[in-house]
């Protein structure tokens, strides 16, 4: 038996959570291009509270749904899909990846292939995926500041999407992400617990498309919300000090290439 054959890496199957509110114009496109994604065998709709017929299309289109009756928000909605999505595993056998992607990526959706591969390899713990600018986007990056700043402060990783919230998850790793932090703060509490644990991200681009937030109101209000949630999830840490050996980041943040995967410190395995 050669040594490549010996250390081909074993594949996972890989569970697509979405967490959709009033998605409905969107879900469905989205559910099916997602069926088209290598080794996805299962897929989770968590319909957060809508108004509209969004658990209808989803559950059309081949997804496996569950619905909140009230909006509880994202955080919230992925664990629950995490959870639905473990329920499903297969009694020993290997635990799915898991892949979080939003409900309106449509039929970019089949671009998440590069970040299950990516993780499929067995090098990264989590793939995170690094969007093309978006037509219409408005704002003027202080969440993205807000974001990037922190996790560069606790982990000495320089994201260049640090709020990015389609991405590639090896089971071990978001059981110990567990629990998320509170609504839109997820992906950035998400980033520093994995690094402060000693797993390793990696960032990938992909040609996602989705719906944009505006210079509009609700645009507006939609950009407060990240921040208030950013805010509180990078407060919370600190409080805790949550974060990589000041002397381990340095090390890592030097060694650092865009794209490449990024551990700042090994993780302790468990004695047998």
């Amino acid at each position: 038996m050669s040594d490549s054959f010996q250390q081909t890496p074993v594949k996972h199957r890989v569970a697509v959570i979405i967490p959709a509110h009033n998605e409905a114009h969107h879900i469905a496109a989205t559910v099916r291009s997602c069926r088209a994604l290598p080794g996805v065998d299962l897929l989770v709709v968590v319909d957060d509270g809508s108004d509209d017929y969004t658990q209808d299309h989803a559950r059309s289109a081949g997804a496996v749904v569950v619905r909140h009756s009230v909006p509880r928000g994202k955080a919230s909605a992925l664990e629950t899909g995490v959870k639905v999505a473990a329920m499903r595993d297969v009694a020993d056998g290997l635990p799915r990846h898991l892949l979080f992607l939003d409900a309106d990526l449509g039929e970019s959706a089949v671009e998440a292939t590069a970040l299950i591969e990516t993780v499929q390899m067995g090098e990264v713990d989590c793939a995170i995926a690094v969007l093309p600018k978006q037509k219409g986007a408005g704002g003027h990056g202080l969440v993205m500041n807000l974001a990037r700043k922190a996790i560069t402060k606790a982990t000495g990783f320089r994201p260049q999407a640090p709020l990015s919230g389609q991405r590639c998850i090896t089971r071990e790793a978001v059981n110990e992400a567990m629990p998320f932090a509170y609504g839109w703060g997820v992906e950035v509490g998400m980033t520093i617990d994995l690094l402060v644990k000693g797993f390793t991200v990696q960032e990938v681009p992909c040609n996602f498309t989705h719906r944009a937030t505006g210079n509009d109101l609700s645009g507006h209000l939609h950009r407060a919300d990240q921040y208030k949630d950013v805010w509180r999830a990078v407060t919370v840490r600190k409080l805790h000090r949550q974060r990589v050996p000041l002397r381990l980041r340095h090390e890592a943040s030097q060694e650092q290439n865009p794209g490449s995967p990024y551990c700042a410190i090994e993780r302790r395995e468990d004695a047998e």
